[in-house]
Order: C-alpha cells, then structure tokens, then sequence
C-alpha cells in the first residue's frame, strides 16, 4: 500500500504493537509521539519515518502529507480533540482505539463536519469496541425490533497496560453509565449485577461505563444498553461499600498520585498475552418479549487491538468507508470481528 498514514502514540504500549503489525504486513507508517526521544529510539528500531510533535497548533503542518492519523495517544479526552479537529481542517481520515464514552459521543456529532471535510473518522478500532459492536449488530439483526440490548466480556488471564490504567483512573470519579430510553444515564459504580452464561460457563458480572453504551445506540439504534463484564462476587460487594470514596478519588492530587504510580506499569508480555483470550456474551430484547443471544471469543484484547486497527486503517485507505462519522460496525459490517481474528490467524 503506497497511501501514506500516520500513527500518533506510536511509542505506547499498545502503539508499538501496532507498529509491529504494520510491519507484518508490509506496511511503512509515519511513526509520532510527543516524545522526540523515544520517536527517535523506535524510528532507528524500525526504519520508519518519525515525528516529534505536540497536540497543539502544530499538527496541521505534521500531518498535511498523509491520507489517514491512527490516534494511539490516551487519555482520549484530553487527546483526540485537538488531533480531531486538524484532521477536519487538513482532510486527514481519523481512527483511534479508544474506549471512552464521551470521545465516541463527541465523534458522532461531527459526522457532517467529516462528510463535508471528505474524510472517514471512526473512533474505537481496537478491542475497545470492535468485538462488542460487532456483537450489538448481530444481535441487531437477529432481532429487528430489539428495545435492548445487554453485552458483556470476561477477560481470561491477560493484564491491562500503562496507557489503559491511566485511562481508567481519569474517568474512576464518573462512576457508572447505561443507555436508558436513548440517553446516557450516569449511575453509581457496580449498578447493576448478574450471572452472564458465557461460552465457558456462567460468571457473575457487573455494569460498567464500556464504549458500547455510546457506539452500540449509534450502531443498531436500541434505545436501552448495558455492558457487563466478569467480576467476583465479593469485588462488586467491595465496590459498592466504596461508592462514597470515588468523589475523593476524583481530586487532582488523588489522581496526580495514581497516575505517578501508573507510569511503574507495563503491560503484558508476549507470553501472558499468547495464553490469554476473552470470551464475549451479548443479548437481545424486544418488547414482545422475544430474545436472542449469542457468545463470541476472540484472542487477547492489545493483540486483538494492533490487528483490527490496522485493518481498519488499510480498509478506510481502500477507499470503502463512505466519508462521516461511524463506529467500527457502521463501517466495516457486523462480519468484520470475524475478518480479524482471520487475520490473527494467519500472523
């Protein structure tokens, strides 16, 4: 492929498996980051063309020689903004991994702006919420006129990176959130709990704030979403006697803290991440009372995320996303988790 793109972030955990990916496939992507430092340590690792810059006024000249940005660079509410924004004004297609909720709200409201710019902008093209939105869409299908919609994931073995817990600690003092009647509803931590039959058998789980509770409206229209995802027992007992505490959390020299102690993390191995995988459960529901569900594993989530985000990059490229603002199954077809995991299994 001769189009040039960009990935921002490319230093990052999960940045550099992109990278790695990229290279798999004969791919020569701009390589940036705020850090000149560690773009010049990985440009001189990998032979590819690198760029210091910061998200300010500076962008639109970094990136006016390339067709699309891949947006690796978290938290992405305080990141994809600035980059989102010169994307419109250069004509640069937009893709990013994020999993944040007010990120994919704010995306989607710039959907004419996009069609108008003539670039593609699709936010979350990595585990964060590729498997999930592909599941809403199938679930979608398999029943028409579905009022709601409940999705959930166990991760099985695995470990989460630098960049994700930082994520996690700038939204912790949010708390919760669904899709009731349409709307995002804030709710406290932990909200609601069940017992979720995924594919390896049943596991209690809990609501959390996933992306899904965004994209998955946007994707298939259900006015009432849900995630879950596998916690035990007693941790959502835990959770819920420290509601209180999330305020406290929220402060900035509380989270100042945190995150000086989320930057001794790295993420996992290639090892724990070959042994790990997550299983995925999704259900249906109409006011008839008919419902469907579905179960789905995909291999471990930032090995799943380097995959899907560059073929979602090489497919925007091809020229088969329409311009405006869509999610990863609006894009690219509920099939498109199948068309990544079919790529893993050919690495």
């Amino acid at each position: 492929m001769s189009k040039r793109w960009l990935i921002y972030g490319a230093y990052g955990f999960t940045g550099k498996l992109i990278v790695t990916e990229a290279l798999r496939k004969g791919m020569r992507p701009v390589i940036a980051g705020r850090d000149p430092e560690q773009i010049e340590k990985l440009a001189s690792a990998t032979g590819l063309e690198g760029r210091a810059f910061a998200l300010d006024e500076g962008i639109d000249r970094e990136i006016s020689d390339v067709e699309l940005v891949l947006h690796c660079a978290g938290p992405f509410e305080q990141t994809s903004a600035p980059m989102v924004s010169a994307c419109i004004r250069g004509g640069v297609s937009y893709l990013d991994i994020t999993g944040e909720i007010e990120v994919f709200e704010a995306i989607m409201r710039l959907g004419a702006e996009a069609k108008d710019a003539g670039i593609v902008m699709i936010p979350g093209v990595g585990f964060d919420v590729v498997p999930t939105d592909c599941l809403a869409a199938k679930l979608a299908e398999d029943v028409a006129d579905a009022s709601h919609l409940d999705l959930a994931f166990s991760s099985k073995r695995g470990g989460i990176s630098r960049g994700t817990l930082k994520t996690m600690i700038e939204g912790i003092g949010k708390g919760g959130a669904i899709r009731k009647e349409g709307r995002i509803v804030r709710v406290p931590v932990a909200w609601d709990s069940r017992e979720i039959p995924y594919e390896s058998g049943p596991r209690s789980s809990m609501t959390i704030p996933w992306g899904d509770v965004s994209t998955a409206f946007h994707t298939t229209g259900i006015p009432n979403v849900r995630v879950y995802t596998a916690t035990h027992p007693k941790t959502i007992r835990r959770m819920r006697m420290l509601r209180w505490l999330l305020p406290v959390v929220g402060l900035p020299p509380v989270k100042w803290l945190l995150l000086r102690i989320a930057d001794r993390r790295s993420g996992p191995d290639e090892t724990e991440r070959g042994k790990a995988h997550i299983e995925l459960w999704g259900e249906a529901l109409n006011a008839s009372g008919v419902r469907r569900s579905r179960t789905m594993r995909i291999p471990e989530g930032y090995t799943f995320t380097a995959a899907s985000a560059v073929l979602a990059a090489e497919r925007v490229m091809e020229g088969g996303v329409e311009p405006g603002a869509w999610t990863p199954a609006r894009a690219f077809g509920a099939r498109f988790v199948d068309d990544v995991v079919a790529e893993m299994a050919k690495a």
